[in-house]
């Protein structure tokens, strides 16, 4: 006779295999109405639980996860995320730890599937990158109480500790180096708008703008991404991929007021704003200069070799895996910043024309 399954249970109930793990095991995360639901079911079809697994119940997975709410293919394309995974995998490595990497479609399915891994206790915790400003994950990850650790600055809605660069210090310093060059029209290609990060650097180009007397007061959208303009400095936000990269820079440049400076927020779409400005004529950094924005390989493959804000992002990885250890052993590390970021000038920026 076939021996009855948490899936059975869940079918009958209509509820998801997680949710039944949650209450067979008496955790929270399930209504005592679905858990009473749910227990009587079990009892119903003669489920027990596995004597193994039973065995195993108070032992830890020895693994963590990493859900990234992007298209897999983003690690075939962008830098950051083989880099920080690489420094995160070689610490847990150090103390016997596995990566649980899984890439989903958007938050609601990293909810889905954090409740998951942890009701089947497949991890022991957990790290969230890309945080979004108002980010659904965070009070789900606080009401189960997995222990994780945030990528991105400290949040006054949270107490989880997170690991974070300067990112206001390094945009500051990009900007005040392209105005002591001679530049007077600055524009940056920014990334996801809903990303915290995004709107942080921003927030950092605009001030460092104000503060050199560059901005002005418009503000207007364009096709496929949003823009604001200001008199010498203009923000376009995309989506960080080689073709977003592409259109922002088309547009830029195709003004008559075109930017004499472009800071892009990764590798990949400086180089595409390199073969755009290319394409249409413009020699960099003689009538335009590029500053990128990680660092990678990229920046010195391309020619000519690119300025770019650097980091070491693996060594973030590393950082990010030890705060994540310590949560996991019932410690409670103080969020922490990183390294800092420097600029790296190369051959992509010089004085704008006379």
């Amino acid at each position: 006779m076939k021996r009855p399954t948490i899936a059975e249970i869940a079918a009958r109930a209509g509820v998801s295999i997680g949710a039944v793990s949650y209450a067979l095991n008496g955790r929270p995360g399930v209504s005592e109405k679905t858990r009473r639901l749910i227990l009587e079911i079990a009892d119903e079809i003669g489920w027990r639980p596995s004597v193994a697994a039973r065995s195993l119940s108070g032992s830890r997975a020895h693994s963590v996860g990493l859900l990234i709410a992007r298209p897999a293919d983003t690690l075939g394309v962008e830098p950051f995320f083989m880099r920080f995974i690489a420094g995160l995998e070689g610490e847990l490595s150090r103390h016997g730890v596995g990566l649980l990497l899984q890439f989903v479609d958007d938050h609601r399915a990293a909810i889905e599937a954090m409740r998951r891994c942890w009701a089947e206790r497949r991890v022991d915790g957990m790290v969230l990158t890309d945080l979004f400003t108002e980010d659904t994950r965070i009070p789900v990850v606080e009401e189960l109480r997995i222990p994780a650790v945030l990528v991105g600055g400290p949040r006054a809605d949270s107490r989880l500790p997170s690991v974070w660069t300067d990112d206001t210090a390094a945009v500051t310093a990009a900007v005040d180096y392209l105005v002591a060059l001679g530049h007077r029209r600055l524009a940056r290609v920014a990334g996801l708008p809903a990303l915290e990060h995004t709107q942080v650097r921003i927030g950092a180009f605009r001030a460092a703008a104000e503060a050199h007397h560059l901005a002005g007061a418009e503000a207007h959208h364009l096709a496929g991404a949003e823009a604001h303009h200001l008199a010498g400095a203009e923000v376009i936000e995309t989506d960080y991929t080689w073709e977003a990269g592409v259109r922002a820079t088309r547009t830029l440049l195709s003004r008559r007021d075109r930017p004499t400076a472009i800071m892009y927020d990764n590798d990949v779409m400086a180089a595409a704003g390199l073969n755009v400005a290319q394409e249409m004529g413009l020699a960099v950094p003689d009538q335009l200069s590029v500053v990128a924005g990680d660092d990678s390989q990229l920046c010195y493959l391309v020619r000519p070799a690119l300025t770019a804000l650097a980091r070491d992002i693996q060594a973030y990885g590393v950082h990010t895996a030890r705060v994540l250890m310590e949560v996991i052993d019932g410690r409670s590390p103080a969020s922490q910043p990183d390294g800092p970021t420097r600029l790296v000038v190369r051959a992509s920026t010089a004085r704008p024309p006379a």
